[in-house]
């Protein structure tokens, strides 16, 4: 009885422990990041980083980092980029898990193992001939392009929406069609409502990744001050003479309101959708 006693309080101290510590490893950098976005430059200069500022109502960085940074621009490119993206991917994504999943026809395992081959790749090694051709189309440099290509097929996207699709009886497909019904009167006015919860898990995780991509913002939307989004308006404050952090935390604090007021608002819906988009299938 001691020996499970002994057992179960080490597993349970090893599993505090971890969270614990696994806890400090993410709030550590959001702290520090607080602490410098209110220091003077000065500051920021003579202190190290956990040492806190003399006055939390030193705003100077949050109004220079918006001006310098041209970040009203920046949010509403990035708004604009994330609306089309959003709408765009979930059409595209959930069309082609409808025809995947529901169509039955040759090539249908090859195109499905194409795409589980294409996760495997990464993003980076072909970029070279994903430039070419948004070169030939005179698609760098431009808002709708960029668009475009974030819009591409998310592989990920599809397989969340054939997990639920597979989850929905053929026969509400059967029925509709014999009233009367045409594939794309089932697919939008049927199907599309009952895919509530894919299409939030898919919003959630396209959302992030377009709101936090600097790769490709930064290689195809070359001018700085026009075509700036969130994530590289803050790439100003850096250069070949140093980085000014404070600023540039200052910058973060700014770009993780919008993000953290949706998630406020909306963490009902998004762990409902989380939480279903892991257990279907």
């Amino acid at each position: 009885m001691k020996e499970l006693r002994l057992k179960h309080w080490l597993l349970t101290f090893i599993k505090y422990a971890s969270l614990v510590i696994g806890s400090l490893i993410s709030i550590v950098p959001v702290v520090v990041c607080v602490i410098t976005a209110f220091k003077t430059e000065a500051e920021y200069a003579s202190t190290n980083v956990m040492t806190l500022p003399q006055s939390w109502t030193y705003f100077t960085n949050f109004t220079e980092a918006w001006k310098q940074a041209n970040m009203g621009l920046a949010f509403r490119n990035s708004f604009i980029i994330m609306v089309f993206v959003l709408i765009g991917s979930v059409l595209t994504g959930s069309m082609l898990a409808y025809i995947l999943s529901r169509f039955k026809f040759p090539g249908n395992g090859l195109i499905r193992n194409l795409f589980l081959i294409a996760t495997l790749l990464p993003g980076i090694a072909m970029q070279v001939s994903v430039y070419q051709t948004m070169y030939q189309l005179h698609l760098i440099n431009s808002l709708p392009g960029y668009i475009v290509l974030m819009m591409g097929t998310d592989v990920i996207s599809i397989y969340i929406f054939i997990q639920f699709f597979e989850n929905i009886p053929n026969s509400l497909d059967e029925s509709a069609i014999m009233d009367g019904c045409t594939y794309f009167g089932v697919f939008f006015r049927i199907l599309l409502p009952l895919l509530k919860p894919a299409v939030v898990t898919v919003m959630i995780l396209k959302g992030v990744s377009t709101y936090n991509e600097y790769y490709m913002a930064n290689l195809y939307l070359q001018d700085k001050n026009r075509l700036v989004t969130v994530a590289t308006s803050l790439y100003k404050f850096t250069g070949p003479l140093g980085n000014q952090y404070n600023y540039i935390c200052a910058g973060v604090i700014i770009t993780l309101i919008p993000a953290l007021i949706i998630f406020i608002c909306c963490q009902k819906q998004i762990y409902s959708g989380l939480t279903q988009g892991a257990v279907k299938g």
